[in-house]
């Protein structure tokens, strides 16, 4: 009579364990860049307001120059006054005006794996009575770790 094996042997838990070991040595680096990823998220939601009133002063004043189009002025909310979440004080800040350019940086705090990153934004409009069209620029530390 032959005897039926059952259960696995140690050898083949061994595998399963191995091939569950390489899974999570994969999986956890690519979980830690999603949480920071959605994390940052917030700060580039909080930059929607600043683009807003950007966009609203150029079209009512023809210009984006600082004397008329920057924080506080024709509708563009004031800098960030205190930390709201993961966006740090002084988030929003409107510089380097040109008659047709604004720059609009937002900072996360250095919390929650966040190390005061920045968003950078150039707005550039092709004339008077355009829309400007943002674009990340290339200065902004959030690129190189991937997170916005």
């Amino acid at each position: 009579m032959q005897q039926v094996q059952k259960g696995f042997t140690l050898i083949e838990l061994m595998i399963v364990v191995a091939i569950i070991g390489i899974l999570a040595a994969v999986a956890v680096p690519a979980y830690q860049t999603y949480t920071l990823k959605a994390r940052f998220s917030e700060v580039v939601s909080a930059a929607a307001p600043y683009k807003l009133g950007v966009e609203l002063c150029f079209q009512e004043q023809g210009t984006l120059a600082a004397a008329s189009c920057t924080n506080g002025l024709g509708g563009i909310p004031a800098v960030t006054a205190a930390a709201d979440g993961v966006v740090a004080a002084g988030s929003g800040a409107i510089s380097a005006n040109g008659p047709l350019t604004a720059t609009i940086t937002m900072t996360a705090t250095a919390t929650n794996g966040l190390n005061s990153q920045n968003y950078i934004l150039v707005g550039t409009a092709a004339g008077i009575g355009r829309p400007i069209v943002w674009a990340k620029s290339a200065a902004s530390t959030c690129i190189a770790p991937g997170i916005c």
